[in-house]
């Protein structure tokens, strides 16, 4: 079952894509908005009280409303299914700036390419080069592949094996959520929205252990799908030079923020050696702006926005982008046979 539920997902939302703003990711914004002003008082306590009730909660429903609806007929827990990960899952989630980049690119149009980058980020990108434009949009865009496909297919797939049905959609997808949702409602310092230092390092840490096995997962399967020696030479000696972060203030904080973007880190190395192009470098200076949150995906924010050393590779082009487009689907097709091979085997099994 969860080889079609993850194949009619990713059609429908080929066909036709959630749109921004709607109902869902401004119920998901809603929730995390309560749970950070009724349950954050600030302390470490406090701080996984409410991580627990944004991600877990809506986890548990997930999973009862498939119990009952498989208790009913297994054809509704398939279509229940098909719906979470329907809105959980999918590259027209983000896809369309790195579309509308790679066009605007191609036709000469930097201007408008540095446009759409910054409305993306929300970053001043107004002086950056072109080589620059293409290295930040293929980072930021195979850590999005990875966050909206590759990590919601892992725990998808190994919760829905136990039974557990699309919980583990739900959970990878609000774990991420909060932690970028509400490290950016602080730092944008909107009255009511933010969240204490400790509710952000509980968000950071559960996101850190949560994706530490996807990560590792995509970028294996980059390194299969792509030059394998080459994404694992990266994997090895250059993962490390993404895991610096922003500076911080407490070495408990240094420590999970680390973990994170290690986790980052390895899927950008391994892309970087699987295509054999240059990754990290100078950071973008952030433009926080408040309205940019009407959306679900804008306030993405993440600690990968501070500088990094440079991998070795070639200087990103916009023949680059293409190998990219490629490298995500030769994985995604990877995936789906995979599942159609466990799928089968249960099956017969």
């Amino acid at each position: 079952m969860s080889f079609f539920s993850v194949l009619f997902a990713l059609l429908i939302e080929q066909a036709r894509p959630l749109a921004r703003g709607n109902w869902i990711h401004a119920t998901c914004r809603s929730w995390a908005r309560w749970t950070s002003r009724n349950l954050d008082a600030g302390k470490p306590q406090h701080g996984w009280i409410a991580w627990t009730v944004v991600v877990m909660l809506p986890s548990l429903v997930t999973v009862l409303i498939h119990w009952a609806l498989w208790y009913v007929t297994p054809l509704l827990a398939f279509a229940w299914s098909v719906g979470i990960l329907y809105v959980t899952l999918g590259f027209r989630q983000f896809s369309h700036y790195f579309t509308d980049i790679r066009d605007a690119l191609d036709d000469g149009d930097e201007e408008s390419a540095r446009e759409l980058l910054a409305e993306w980020r929300q970053v001043d990108a107004s002086e950056l080069p072109r080589s620059e434009i293409v290295r930040h949009v293929i980072e930021y865009s195979v850590l999005a592949a990875h966050r909206h496909v590759f990590g919601v297919l892992g725990w998808f797939s190994v919760l829905a094996a136990l039974g557990l049905g699309p919980a583990g959609a739900v959970l990878y997808r609000m774990s991420e959520f909060v932690t970028r949702y509400w490290r950016y409602k602080s730092k944008s310092m909107q009255a009511g929205e933010g969240a204490s230092p400790a509710l952000q390092l509980a968000a950071s840490s559960a996101w850190g252990v949560i994706d530490y096995v996807p990560a590792r997962v995509t970028s294996l399967g980059f390194a299969v799908v792509g030059s394998f020696e080459d994404a694992i030479d990266a994997w090895r000696n250059y993962a490390q030079r993404f895991s610096s972060g922003q500076p911080v203030n407490e070495p408990d904080e240094q420590k999970e923020l680390t973990l994170e973007n290690h986790n980052d880190g390895i899927i950008l190395a391994a892309t970087s050696g699987a295509v054999n192009v240059r990754l990290g470098g100078a950071a973008l200076q952030s433009r926080l702006d408040p309205g940019a949150s009407a959306g679900f995906l804008a306030a993405n924010v993440s600690t990968l926005d501070a500088a990094t050393q440079a991998t070795p590779g070639r200087e990103p082009e916009v023949a680059h982008l293409r190998s990219i487009v490629g490298l995500v689907w030769r994985s995604v097709v990877l995936w789906m046979v995979l599942l159609a091979l466990l799928t089968l085997a249960k099956l017969l099994g």
